[in-house]
């Protein structure tokens, strides 16, 4: 597989770990899900993102769902989450990913950075740790990971490590960001750069129009996102913001701290594409009254996309 460059584009889909009920690592629905990621379209697939719920796997089974997305995927990119307390599992990681395939790697910052040259100083010892032939995805998130990352930090870590070649930006409010930084390539004090925007979609609409490459996020229609950048970019701006609107409420629902992941997992699991929405304990579980308000919402969205007219089903699937 090629490796990731500062050209990268278009949609990845963040993955989520798919489980049996009991825990287990369900190899089939991965195959299944990432077969479907590549039917609809993605250019690639993040896998073993904090969706992806990572830090419930122990470092052979992270190996383990890594290897075997990056082997299904074909065509596709596959990026994968190696964010560990410590170097030498993030190198592990990184190592047996790329050896079996992936473009690149991720790398979000440990909570306890707080000035600019620890969150400068860090990547750089992670990029001198994973090695500096692997190119690497910064991941911006200080919603989730509380380190806050100002735009010229972020030009300060990509002109220092010429391995970091795309930003998965996750800030919010994060749209003044983007111009920002699309501001210093213009004035040449920043490099070329990706930039993939995540945040469950919620602001791609506009993120779009402010110079992002595309998406990066693990929205249960990644249609929708496939179509909105791909709208965007052909100019056609009320197309891609009539088919965003159809979607927001389920994007929106979907947002909600905590709850969001059992969201996304019980959409796909309705449409075939994963055998159960369990999650890895701990984890939160999806109610009855939840499960009817997202098949409202799906109905709602359906009047407008008939991709998310949906059949109740009564068993997993297979």
């Amino acid at each position: 597989m090629t490796k990731l460059t500062a050209k990268a584009a278009g949609t990845f889909a963040i993955a989520p770990t798919p489980f049996h009920d009991d825990g287990r690592i369900d190899e089939k629905s991965i195959d299944k899900l990432t077969d479907f990621y590549a039917s609809v379209g993605c250019d690639g697939v993040t896998v073993l993102g904090i969706l992806g719920e990572a830090p419930k796997l122990d470092a052979a089974e992270a190996e383990q769902v890594a290897v075997r997305f990056v082997k299904r995927a074909k065509n596709m990119q596959v990026i994968v989450g190696v964010s560990a307390p410590g170097f030498a599992s993030m190198r592990s990681l990184a190592k047996a990913s790329m050896d079996a395939g992936a473009a690149g790697v991720m790398i979000a910052p440990p909570p306890s950075l707080r000035t600019d040259d620890q969150i400068s100083g860090y990547f750089k010892q992670a990029q001198e740790a994973i090695g500096e032939d692997i190119p690497w995805v910064l991941q911006d998130y200080p919603l989730t990971l509380s380190v806050v990352f100002t735009p010229a930090v972020i030009r300060k870590i990509v002109m220092e490590n010429p391995s970091c070649v795309m930003l998965k930006h996750e800030d919010w409010p994060g749209l003044e960001k983007i111009s920002t930084l699309r501001g210093y390539q213009k004035d040449g004090s920043l490099r070329e750069l990706s930039i993939l925007v995540g945040n469950g979609g919620l602001f791609l609409d506009f993120e779009m129009e402010r110079g992002a490459d595309g998406a990066m996020t693990g929205y249960a229609f990644p249609e929708l996102l496939i179509d909105v950048v791909k709208l965007s970019k052909e100019g056609k701006r009320d197309a891609a913001h009539d088919l965003f609107d159809a979607h927001l409420p389920l994007i929106r629902y979907e947002q909600q701290p905590g709850a969001g992941l059992s969201v996304r997992k019980y959409v796909l699991q309705k449409r075939g594409i994963i055998a159960s929405s369990a999650q890895r304990k701990p984890g939160a579980v999806i109610t009855a009254t939840a499960r009817a308000e997202v098949d409202y919402l799906l109905s709602r969205v359906a009047r407008y996309d008939g991709r998310a007219n949906l059949q109740p089903q009564s068993s997993a699937a297979g």
